[in-house]
């Protein structure tokens, strides 16, 4: 069986009564449970161990025979060493972490090879499998659409890490858009939700003895997907923020990494604005001196200004930071404990640098640390408080400001990335929370920490161990339970009706009187004795209790526990807040309601009641939603890279139930679809198959017919002429790849992927035929609306054309018209010009200033007197006797040049006279008596064409027709 056949999709559907239906030729062939070590069990696992060279090719564990839980480690342990850090698990898939970068194992390349396979499961085994197998699970839209990737592991396992490469593979893969109008949008959206990543690891995350980068609180994020499958948002939900690090440090642990990257990254500037110089102590900040990789403080600056957090906000949180970090170095004095203590001498410059970052007034401020206010009736009493209560009140003081700025900014981060409701439809959830604690010292946060791993194991547990089982047995598959461990009497110490360890806690907690340790444990040991996941160490000087987790045991020390559940929170220092000139400060507190307990003390909300509703919500989320496992592994205790200790790995197997997960799988049914949902989506193979069936139309209400039609559907598949290549290649387990229960149809994985490949070819059929239909319809068209713009043409060309001919009619008469009537003209105009001399002479002729007569006129030889010169539209009338000598004048070079044109004179000097005119007299023509004349006519005026620069050597030309006519 390939590793195809055991990724897990479950289709989960309402259940119907009727009979089991066990198709012919698909008989479920059973695997007996997990037998005891036995001799021959012992000699199956030296054989299987014997060729430790090959143990490594294992990709898949449930190809491991026989299954125990040497088998497993050793071949977890063989691929390690070959440096192969994920391996599938059945319906999980188990990560060992290398405490070491391998940047080629997340490249852009790898995920766009496992986005793009046809079936990423033949690949080798990798998150993005998982991360691409819940993408497509959204894709086919195959209830329940939504989905849940659970992370899960030891604190240092590598569950963050894990987390990081989940989110940037789909900001990657689910927000590749080719439309260019939101290119802009989807690529904000995709730098936003990354960029959410390091800012909540800087606020929320730790370097701790076991983890470097140990996340101090729990985080769900949804990524939304729109109709398209495409990232359009995401959104935040965290849960029980370890406030109690920032002034109370494990030891060899640090604080959260803000404070570091501040100390380590800031400029000269910031330094001295946060009051923060160089080789300053704070007592809050240990182990200082040690730098791990997430001490990147301009990372984090770039992620906020890329979600929006504008430069004046920025300054305003940091000096909010700086001022929680002056507080840890108060310190309060006092002869007495249970007398009023003053502030050292050495702590009063903290104070005023803590009140000047903080914007509050610093007598206020110390006021408000040392003096609580008492209510008497409708009085208030003044109370100074001795040093023990001075230091909580501190601490509180920092916890509640370092909370409420937390908490703002993942409300700022939600509103940045999340998308509007209406634009996004379905979600895939990632969830990181903190991993199993268990320290020396271990107190509520370990507690809680170690309660929600719980509620983790058993949705696992009840999600597939046990519901995948009871399922088999109640729709009538033939099935031998495999034995798991279950935690459920865990949960009910932990949280169980009527009496539990939180129940206890709260009411302790509700109670208006001082906690004593001793007492608690009196209760626990009265009221939860019957529990055996419970005890105590007698011989302890402390209080505790001991609880039995399904990862192991761990000591809770009981002295403070109360006190950290109830989380008071002096209304004193809200008030104070209150009146911060920090814009910021002022704003996270201003609708923050103060808590004040009432004389019964029994309405006010503890941390274990608010942790509990808020993981409940989470759990009701997993439960709608397809959940994919992952089991991050820390092989090592000390973080060493490449190191695989035995002893350290298979205490983790144990624990999460790997060995149990194995064996189901390999004997399991991974894949279940109601008998509706299964006919809605594989109903077309046998519809469109060319083997005879019985399948009719279907009725949804109707059982039975849907059970045979179910049964038709699979026998239609059985013959097919695909599958039994296939059932060769598996050695004959096609018999135990499907199963027809009662009201759902189980399938192995591989017969899934048959299913799809044969219901994708069935569509790609369909496709082809609407495909040859619609083009068929398209040519018709097109040869129909061809033919009709073909007729349309031809009609409209030929009345264009008789249009042109009447309009060419039309013009040619218009030109004949207007030709004959120049014609004319031109006759009348040349008689008119032929008068006699003495029409000249007795002509009315206007008188003439000396100047312009001697300049203006014409001298003939036979008459005694000039001859004036005058304008006319048309044509030039000289006299042509050879004998006459004459002086012409005109005004301009052009007018000159066309008088010696139009005279036909001689080019050589001294021959004629030209005198220049002054005045424009636009000379065309010459009245005179000729004895012989000659009539030169012009279709246009003679100064149009004359040449401007003639030349001197050549006779003067410059006009295009020139008609002359000899007359008598």
């Amino acid at each position: 069986m390939t590793s195809a056949d055991k990724r897990t999709n479950v289709r989960e559907g309402g259940h119907s009564n009727g009979g089991g239906t066990t198709v012919k030729g698909f008989v479920r062939k059973v695997h007996s449970p997990h037998p005891s070590l036995n001799d021959s069990l012992e000699g199956e696992i030296q054989a299987f161990l014997i060729d430790e060279d090959q143990l490594h090719t294992y990709d898949d564990l449930t190809k491991v025979n026989p299954v125990t839980p040497t088998t497993v480690l050793k071949c977890l342990q063989a691929r390690y060493r070959v440096k192969v850090f994920y391996t599938h698990a059945g319906c999980t898939l188990v990560a060992l972490n290398p405490f070491q970068p391998i940047p080629d194992l997340y490249t852009l390349d790898v995920m766009k090879e496992y986005h793009c396979a046809p079936q990423p499961q033949e690949f080798k085994p990798h998150i993005f499998i998982v991360a691409e197998e819940a993408y497509r699970n959204v894709q086919n839209q195959l209830e329940p659409v939504n989905q849940s990737l659970v992370v899960s592991g030891e604190s240092g396992a590598g569950k963050t890490w894990t987390s990081r490469c989940l989110m940037k593979y789909y900001a990657t893969v689910a927000a590749a858009s080719s439309v260019v109008n939101s290119q802009d949008t989807v690529e904000r959206i995709e730098r936003r939700v990354l960029d959410s990543n390091p800012i909540m690891e800087a606020f929320g995350n730790a370097c701790t003895l076991r983890n470097n980068n140990s996340s101090r609180f729990g985080k769900y994020i949804q990524l939304q997907l729109d109709r398209r499958q495409l990232l359009v948002g995401a959104s935040v939900q965290t849960y029980l923020l370890e406030k109690t690090r920032v002034a109370c440090q494990p030891a060899n642990e640090r604080n959260f990494h803000i404070f570091y990257q501040m100390l380590k990254g800031a400029t000269d500037e910031q330094r001295k604005e946060w009051k923060m110089p160089c080789g300053k102590h704070f007592v809050w900040l240990p182990n200082s001196e040690k730098t791990v990789e997430e001490d990147s403080f301009q990372e984090t600056v770039e992620a906020m200004v890329h979600l929006g957090i504008k430069a004046e906000r920025q300054r305003q949180l940091f000096r909010i930071l700086s001022g929680i970090l002056q507080l840890g170095n108060l310190n309060f004095s006092s002869m007495d404990e249970s007398q009023p203590c003053d502030l050292d001498e050495q702590s009063k410059d903290f104070l005023q640098r803590a009140a000047d970052l903080l914007c509050v007034p610093a007598e206020e401020l110390l006021m408000s640390l040392r003096v609580r206010t008492l209510k008497a009736g409708k009085q208030s009493v003044l109370k100074p408080c001795c040093r023990a209560e001075c230091s909580m009140r501190r601490d509180c003081l920092a916890k509640v400001i370092y909370a409420q700025l937390f908490e703002w900014l993942v409300t700022f981060i939600n509103n940045s990335i999340c998308a509007d409701k209406s634009t996004w439809c379905n979600f895939i959830g990632v969830l990181d929370v903190y991993g199993f604690e268990c320290f020396q010292i271990n107190n509520l946060e370990q507690l809680c920490i170690n309660y929600a791993n719980e509620k983790l194991q058993q949705h696992f547990v009840a999600h597939y161990l046990r519901a995948q089982q009871e399922e088999y047995v109640s729709e009538g598959l033939e099935w031998s339970f495999v034995k798991y461990q279950d935690n459920q009497s865990c949960l009910d110490l932990l949280e169980g009706s009527p009496v539990s360890v939180f129940s206890l806690l709260n009411e302790e907690s509700r109670l208006n009187r001082a906690s004593d340790a001793k007492t608690m444990k009196v209760r626990l040991e009265k009221e939860l004795s019957n529990n055996a996941n419970i005890s105590w160490d007698k011989f302890s000087k402390q209080p505790h209790f001991t609880v039995a987790h399904y990862a192991g045991q761990v000591a809770y020390q009981i002295q403070g526990m109360v006190e950290k559940n109830k989380d008071p929170v002096p209304p004193e220092l809200i008030k104070l807040l209150q009146k911060s000139e920090n814009s910021l400060l002022h704003h996270i507190f201003t609708d923050k309601e103060t808590e004040i307990p009432t004389s019964k003390g029994l309405s006010k909300v503890t941390v274990v009641s608010k942790f509990k509703n808020s993981l409940e919500s989470l759990m009701r989320i997993l439960h709608t939603t397809t959940p994919h496992y992952t089991r991050c592994i820390k092989p090592n205790p000390d973080c060493k890279p490449l190191t695989f200790k035995k002893e350290e790995v298979i205490m983790q197997l144990e624990a999460c139930g790997i060995v149990e997960t194995i064996h189901i799988s390999a004997a399991g049914f991974p894949i279940r679809i109601p008998f509706k949902g299964f006919m809605q989506r594989y109903g077309l193979i046998a519809k469109y198959s060319h083997v005879k069936s019985g399948i009719h139309s279907i009725d949804a209400g109707a059982d039975y017919i849907l059970r045979c039609g179910v049964e038709n559907l699979l026998s239609v598949v059985s013959q097919h002429e695909a599958f039994d290549p296939l059932c060769k290649d598996n050695s004959g387990k096609h018999n135990s790849w499907v199963h027809c229960g009662r009201t759902k149809v189980f399938l192995t994985q591989l017969m899934l992927d048959f299913l799809e490949y044969q219901r994708k070819k069935v569509l790609c059929q369909c496709a082809f035929s609407i495909q040859c239909c619609w083009l068929r319809y398209q040519r018709r068209r097109r040869c129909a609306r061809l033919l009709s713009a073909t007729r349309i043409q031809a009609v409209v060309r030929s009345w264009l054309v008789r249009r042109q001919l009447q309009r060419w009619n039309r013009a040619a008469a218009v030109i004949q018209n207007t030709w004959r009537m120049w014609r004319a003209l031109l006759k009348a105009l040349a008689e008119t010009e032929l008068d006699d001399a003495k029409d000249l002479l007795e002509a009315d002729v206007p008188q003439l200033n000396a100047i312009i007569r001697e300049r203006g006129s014409v001298q003939l030889s036979f008459i005694q007197k000039p001859v004036s010169v005058r304008g006319w539209p048309l044509g030039l009338a000289l006299a042509s006797a050879p004998s006459i000598t004459m002086s012409l004048t005109a005004t301009g070079f052009q007018k000159m040049v066309s008088v010696m044109a139009s005279l036909n004179l001689p080019s050589r000097r001294g021959e004629y006279k030209l005198e220049p005119n002054q005045y424009s007299q636009e000379l065309a023509s010459i009245r005179a008596q000729p004895k012989g004349s000659v009539k030169l006519h012009y279709r246009r005026s003679p100064l149009l064409y004359a040449d401007r620069k003639p030349d001197m050597k050549s006779d003067m030309s410059g006009f295009n027709a020139i008609l002359l006519e000899k007359t008598l």
